[in-house]
């Protein structure tokens, strides 16, 4: 593990130094989706084959420390960079309570499943991560008790204990981690279960893909409803990580905001059309190839970017973790953008941060965000708040005027996969450093 990944999971604050003025120009490849990987870790849990997971994102901070509670369990993991591929060996895995629940990663819950499945008992950490707002887990203490399990809330752990049998799950909202939840748990119960209200998003149906192939039976039906025969018996497989969605609009708009020339490649066009559509009715011209984007300065119409109104919500639209970067999109347009975000409204922290950078252009309630935009960013020194923020202060703190330190930059690389070394590739110098 690298220092820098060892010093983010520690729990050190790393900090970003940065000359800004930066163009980027060169080619930058999008990583395997962390949203799939770090699910897809987890139904590794679920056999005691071996599971290759290939075009995996080995690098971020999430992976590692998820990595880390599978092997506290004597799970065996092996993470290769070169060939950016995965492989899991969980035939010895061990319920076992821990002295140290220290893994700050939001979707601990997921852990439950395989251990329940081997001793009818699991421990996991309260979920960690990035705070948005009013994101709580009580929808997963819903499907472990609806599934046959009693959960306890002890001082640093929750324990599950109990035989998973399939039940009627109907979620109150559209929930990407608990349909996830529920999936990983009904695919190893006793009996039938059906989720209701299921959010299906490319992320989830890449988890649906590995199950199926370890021989899962799951079927959706229409767009909110999966019914799961729970079998006694899951297999080892081989599947890629879908390429991530959020990586590749991040190093687009960059390249818009830069007036850089960035190639992207391997882009998951298939779940982008909305997002990408957006792009483009801003006046943003780019070339798009089978699997890849190029932007360069002669994508921006001679008047400039146009503003624009989106608003954030689910798949297929514009998703919440794809907010901040239409706030940048909107700080370097011609006019007055508004952005709404009825998903996660109190996404709002980074703003007071993404401020310093531009004073004055942005305006924000719960739900709202008004951007002035025509604006040139001078440097600052910021503190990062959460993942996709914390992205967007340093992709500011690079084009900015100026001289610029983000701390707590670890944020960002629990989502990008080897930032610092896919920067250097477009040219741009940054300093990474514990604090």
């Amino acid at each position: 593990m690298s220092t820098l990944l060892s010093a983010a999971n520690d729990q050190g604050n790393l900090s970003m130094n940065v000359c800004g003025s930066q163009v980027p120009s060169g080619k930058v490849r999008v990583s395997g989706a962390k949203n799939a990987a770090t699910r897809m870790m987890a139904a590794a849990m679920l056999t005691d084959e071996p599971v290759y997971l290939l075009n995996f994102p080995t690098e971020l901070v999430d992976v590692r420390q998820k990595a880390r509670f599978i092997q506290a369990l004597s799970g065996k993991v092996h993470l290769e960079k070169t060939s950016s591929s995965a492989r899991f060996d969980c035939s010895q895995l061990k319920p076992t309570s821990l002295d140290d629940y220290n893994f700050p990663i939001r979707t601990t819950y997921l852990l439950a499943a395989g251990q329940l499945l081997r001793q009818g008992k699991a421990f996991i950490p309260y979920p960690g991560g990035c705070n948005l707002g009013n994101r709580k887990y009580d929808l997963h203490l819903m499907v472990w008790q609806a599934l046959g399990c009693r959960v306890e809330e002890k001082l640093d752990h929750i324990e599950i204990t109990g035989q998973l049998r399939g039940a009627d799950i109907h979620f109150p909202i559209s929930t990407m981690g608990g349909t996830e939840n529920a999936l990983l748990c009904a695919a190893i119960a006793f009996g039938k279960t059906r989720i209701y209200n299921a959010y299906v998003t490319p992320e989830v149906e890449n988890l649906i893909d590995l199950l199926t192939l370890m021989g899962a039976k799951i079927t959706i039906n229409g767009t909110s409803l999966i019914e799961v025969e729970g079998v006694n018996y899951l297999r080892g497989a081989t599947i890629p990580v879908i390429p991530d969605r959020i990586e590749a609009l991040t190093w687009i708009i960059f390249a818009a905001i830069s007036r850089g020339n960035i190639l992207v490649e391997n882009v998951p066009f298939q779940s982008m059309e909305i997002p990408l559509l957006h792009l483009r009715k801003s006046g943003l011209d780019y070339f798009a190839s089978s699997n890849s984007v190029w932007v360069s300065a002669e994508s921006i119409p001679e008047y400039g970017l146009q503003p624009f109104e989106v608003a954030c919500g689910t798949h297929p639209g514009i998703i919440s973790d794809m907010q901040p970067f239409y706030v940048l999109l909107g700080l370097h347009s011609v006019g007055r953008s508004l952005v709404i975000d009825y998903r996660y409204p109190e996404r709002t922290a980074y703003l007071e941060q993404l401020s310093l950078f531009y004073p004055g252009c942005i305006q924000w309630a719960p739900g709202k965000i008004v951007i002035n935009g025509n604006s040139q960013p001078a440097g600052a020194s910021v503190t990062s708040t959460d993942l996709r923020g914390s992205m967007a202060l340093v992709l500011a703190g690079i084009i900015a005027k100026g001289e610029s330190q983000i701390d707590k930059v670890h944020m960002a690389l629990r989502g990008y996969d080897q930032m610092q070394e896919k920067l250097a590739a477009l040219g741009v110098q940054v300093h990474i450093n514990s604090k």
